[in-house]
């Protein structure tokens, strides 16, 4: 199955944090926040102006994104949980973070 987000959505995958502290201290699964980094799998279309003419978004799939703590609606895809939210939520796009993805 394949899924296409509509209009001006975006489907992400969190990007787990680390499960240790700088000192070497292992994070239990109950003390953890959910990471608000994610990677983008999927965009919509756009969204339409007061024109009626479709806006493209800015992110695309495979950027890195940074969003709010409680931004997005967690939804579960072929047993996979991923958030979809709308590109307003979303933060900004890590440019360090795709620049080092394409130099690997």
């Amino acid at each position: 199955m394949k899924f296409r987000p509509l209009h001006d959505r975006v489907l992400v995958r969190r990007i787990e944090a680390d499960e240790k502290t700088a000192g070497g201290i292992i994070i239990p699964d109950t003390a953890k926040e959910k990471p608000q980094q994610g990677e983008v799998v999927a965009v919509g279309p756009g969204a339409r102006n007061e024109k009626g003419e479709i806006v493209a978004l800015d992110v695309k799939a495979g950027d890195r994104v940074l969003f709010g703590k409680w931004s997005g609606s967690e939804v579960r895809i072929e047993g996979e949980d991923l958030l979809i939210m709308k590109e307003s939520d979303i933060l900004g796009v890590l440019e360090a973070a795709a620049a080092q993805r394409k130099a690997a």
